[in-house]
């Protein structure tokens, strides 16, 4: 048990420390949002570059930013019957979740994403767009890195429920 937690405090606090480096970048983005609505409809000038760095940014936001989430339970969750169970079923149901449903679509994207990242790599992919960014293949490396982050904070959050499932912590998910 010793060895599961310590997995889970490494695990949490890397993507907590992740997480708020994200929320920056967040941050980054909306000031990026606003500078390009303010020079596209008060002086109309657009920027395709900037256009870009906005969903960019979203990208890294979303991938990096997945794995925080799950930690700290931002994640979509509608379920109306979920909500009424127990601590350790609702635990039960998160463990066998993360096994055979997040652990498994993680590795599958991972792994079909292989080709499409090392041939972007290849070709040094950039913008197609006259004025866009280069390094669309950095961009594209954030799919396997928020993936492999998710796949160990669903791990983590898999032991967590472990525990509280069989009955060595208390409390549960949220």
């Amino acid at each position: 048990m010793k060895i599961l937690r310590l997995y889970i405090k490494l695990i949490d606090g890397l993507n907590e420390y992740i997480g708020i480096f994200v929320s920056w970048l967040t941050t980054l983005m909306v000031l990026v949002v606003f500078y390009d609505t303010v020079m596209r409809y008060a002086f109309k000038k657009g920027n395709v570059a900037i256009q870009e760095l906005e969903w960019h940014l979203f990208a890294v936001v979303f991938l990096i930013g997945a794995a925080y989430a799950l930690k700290n339970g931002a994640h979509v969750r509608v379920d109306i019957i979920y909500t009424r169970l127990s601590a350790r079923t609702k635990a039960w149901i998160n463990f066998l979740g993360s096994i055979f449903f997040l652990i498994p679509f993680a590795l599958i994207v991972i792994y079909s994403t292989q080709n499409f990242i090392a041939n972007s790599w290849a070709v040094r992919e950039m913008s197609p767009d006259p004025g866009g960014l280069p390094g669309r293949y950095i961009l594209k490396a954030m799919i396997p890195i928020g993936f492999l982050l998710l796949i160990l904070q669903g791990t983590s959050e898999m032991f967590k429920n472990f525990l509280v499932a069989v009955g060595i912590d208390e409390g549960g998910p949220e």
